[in-house]
This record gives structure tokens, C-alpha cells and sequence, in this order.
């Protein structure tokens, strides 16, 4: 037993020491060191085998690796750039659907892309205030996104449809919307500049290829059930209509490496893998044993993570299977209690690279971004923080 608490112990503060270089092989190194403590040698091999066999999850690893392709091709081929100009929006809502713009298409750096549009569409607006608009409402629609590989993951692992999953999302999405209105958006006022004439084509392609993708995947798992099949699907049609539409010359390999896509799906690898022999050891009946309320603990944990890490993809993939250990199965609303509970630590991180890079950016202090966002992400892990002692 005690050899077991060490084992998983280790493993998390594996993972979380060697994910500040990279994700993935933080992922894999702390599977490892799990299965090295809890299972014999051969067990741990099974799991490797097992997980990069699944055809599952290596279709879900690569669908993962082509979205921040996708992103690339739109932001080289000069979509993303005709989709901002455009846009006839007042500077209010101009400048969350900046950011959100860019957060629709996970890369990374991505908070640097959407910085200068907001920065162009914000003109007379404080640098602090544009820096926490950047940041709060460039991940705030990711919370709802079906193409976002957190939330795909981590349906995945609590035996969710994504979809449903979002559903449930909804509530806390709208409510982190009012927050950001009331909070940030309110202060703003006018017209951007905009030098350029109106283009319905110039708005209606890059929303087409946007939208091209979420609706294949939706449509595929509706009508055919084709589960990581579908997202694989959606998402290569998405990027074979940016390459097919371009009007400039687009250099695939460059992009993948530029975007480094292999690390996506690395991190899915990694994930499952830490999911499988974590399931297979005696730590889950272990955890299941903890004289804790299971919501309670996985919420306050959840966010902790989030805020420590910086990460949704590691809390989710640690803090699910603890939660599985005490029941068997996750219904969808406390699924997005645990999910909202991450995301909003997540958001709020001072070791999150968009926090940091958008700082950095406008030249705010990283303490003063933090004060700027605490009070409605406060707002949102209180509430989470109530129901979750409701159903609990």
C-alpha cells in the first residue's frame, strides 16, 4: 500500500517537473513511473502496446496533430487576417471576438496572434485592459468548442460524447461571458479603424473553413457513430479546404514544424497511456478509500492543478480517474463541474504561456494581470464550488 502512495505520488510530481519542458514526455514519464511502482514490468508493457494499438487513439493523435496545422495554413494563406477585416463589429465586441477568433484554433503561441488584432482594434484602450480581454476571452470559447483537445480528451475519459458534454457546459459559458461584459467589456467604447473595403467573400471563406470542420465531426458522430473517425474527418476536410482556397503558396512541412503538431499527439499518447496504467494499479482503489466527498476533493484538486500547472489536458487526465476510482461513471453535469473547476484555474495561472506571452506583449505586469482576472474567475469557482457541495 505504501509502495503504491509513493508510486502515484512520484508520478504526479514527475509529470509535473518534467511537463514544464514538455507535456508529453511528462505525460509518459509519469505513466511509467506509475507502472514501475504498482504493476510488474511486463503489465507496463502490455499498457505501452496497448494504448499506441488502440486505433482509437491513434486516430484521435493524429486528428490532434493536424488542428494546429489547420491553424497555420489559415494564418500563412492570409484567412485569419481577411476574417478580422471583415468584421464590422464596434470595438466592445470587437476585441473578445479577436481573441476568441484565434482561441477557435489552438497553436501554439496563439495568444501573440490574436494580440496585435486586439491591440489594432483597441486603440485608446488601456494596455492592461486589452492584455486581460486578450487572454480571458481568447480561452473562454474554448470552453465550448468541439475541435478543443482538452475537452475531447477528457470526454473521452469519463465515457462522454463531447457534445453532451458541452451541453453541460453551456451554463458556466454564459456566465463567464456576463462576467467578462460586466467586468471588462463595458469599459469599452467606439469604432475600429478599418482601411480596407467590405468583402463577403473575404468573411465568408475563412468562416466556412472554420466551421467545416465541427460540423463534419458533429454530423459523422450523429449519423454514423464514427467516434475518432469523425474528428480525424472533420478536421482534414477543414484543412484541405484553407490549402484548396489559398491564394498563396503553402508549405506544409515548414507549418508542422513551425506549429510542432507531433507534440499534440504525443500528449493524446501520453494521456491514455497514464490513464490505462493508472486504471490497472492499486491506486485507484486506494483513492476510492480517501474519507473525502469524491465531487469535493476532484473540484478543489482540479482547480488547484490548473492553477499550478497551467494546463487543462494534465489536471483532467490525473483528477478523472481519481474521481472514476470512488464511482462508476461520471454523469455530464459533474463532468463539467470538475472540467469548469480546471479551466478556470487554468485561466488564471501565472505558469500559463498565453497569460505570460500576452503580458509580455502589452508590457503589463504579470501581477497586475492576475489582480485584473481574479475577481470573475473567483465568481465562477464558487459557484462550481456550491454545486458541487449541493450534489455532493
Amino acid at each position: 500500500m505504501l509502495l503504491t502512495w509513493i508510486g502515484f505520488l512520484v508520478s504526479l510530481a514527475g509529470i509535473l517537473i518534467i511537463s514544464r519542458k514538455n507535456l508529453a514526455a511528462g505525460l509518459i514519464s509519469g505513466a511509467l513511473i506509475l507502472g514501475l511502482f504498482t504493476l510488474p514490468v511486463q503489465s507496463v508493457l502490455r499498457q505501452a502496446i496497448d494504448t499506441v494499438s488502440d486505433p482509437s487513439i491513434i486516430l484521435l493523435a493524429i486528428a490532434m496533430g493536424l488542428i494546429p496545422v489547420l491553424g497555420g495554413t489559415m494564418k500563412e494563406s492570409g484567412q485569419i487576417d481577411s476574417l478580422v477585416n471583415n468584421v464590422r463589429l464596434s470595438r466592445r465586441y470587437m476585441l473578445p471576438f479577436s481573441a476568441a477568433l484565434m482561441g477557435l484554433l489552438p497553436m501554439p503561441g496563439g495568444a501573440l496572434l490574436s494580440a496585435p488584432i486586439v491591440e489594432r482594434a483597441g486603440e485608446g484602450v488601456s494596455d492592461e485592459l486589452k492584455a486581460v480581454i486578450n487572454n480571458w476571452f481568447r480561452h473562454l470559447f474554448i470552453l465550448i468548442y468541439p475541435l478543443c483537445s482538452a475537452l475531447i480528451v477528457s470526454a473521452e475519459i469519463a465515457g462522454l460524447d463531447v457534445y453532451q458534454a458541452i451541453v453541460y457546459l453551456l451554463p458556466a459559458f454564459f456566465f463567464a461571458l456576463a462576467l467578462g461584459y460586466i467586468f471588462f467589456l463595458r469599459h469599452v467604447n467606439g469604432h475600429p479603424n478599418r482601411a480596407q473595403a467590405f468583402s463577403w467573400a473575404g468573411l465568408a471563406i475563412p468562416v466556412v473553413i472554420i466551421l467545416c470542420a465541427p460540423l463534419i465531426d458533429f454530423s459523422l458522430k450523429r449519423l454514423l457513430s464514427l467516434g475518432s473517425l469523425a474528428t480525424l474527418a472533420g478536421v482534414s476536410s477543414g484543412l484541405l479546404l484553407s490549402i484548396g482556397l489559398s491564394k498563396r503558396k503553402l508549405y506544409l512541412w515548414r507549418i508542422m514544424t513551425g506549429m510542432r503538431s507531433w507534440n499534440f499527439s504525443l500528449i493524446i499518447v501520453g494521456m491514455f497511456l497514464y490513464l490505462h496504467i493508472f486504471q490497472q494499479s492499486d491506486a485507484r482503489s486506494l483513492i476510492a478509500t480517501l474519507p473525502l466527498p469524491p465531487l469535493m476533493l476532484a473540484v478543489c484538486a482540479g482547480c488547484l492543478l490548473g492553477f499550478v500547472t497551467g494546463r487543462v489536458q494534465l489536471p483532467a487526465s490525473i483528477i478523472l480517474p481519481v474521481y472514476l476510482a470512488s464511482v462508476s461513471s461520471v454523469e455530464p453535469e459533474v463532468f463539467a463541474l470538475i472540467y469548469v473547476s480546471i479551466f478556470f484555474g487554468y485561466i488564471i495561472s501565472p505558469v500559463h504561456p498565453c497569460l505570460v506571452v500576452t503580458c509580455q506583449y502589452f508590457h503589463v505586469p504579470i501581477r497586475r494581470m492576475l489582480v485584473g482576472l481574479a475577481a470573475p474567475t473567483l465568481l465562477v469557482v464558487l459557484v462550481v464550488l456550491v454545486l458541487a457541495w449541493v450534489l455532493g
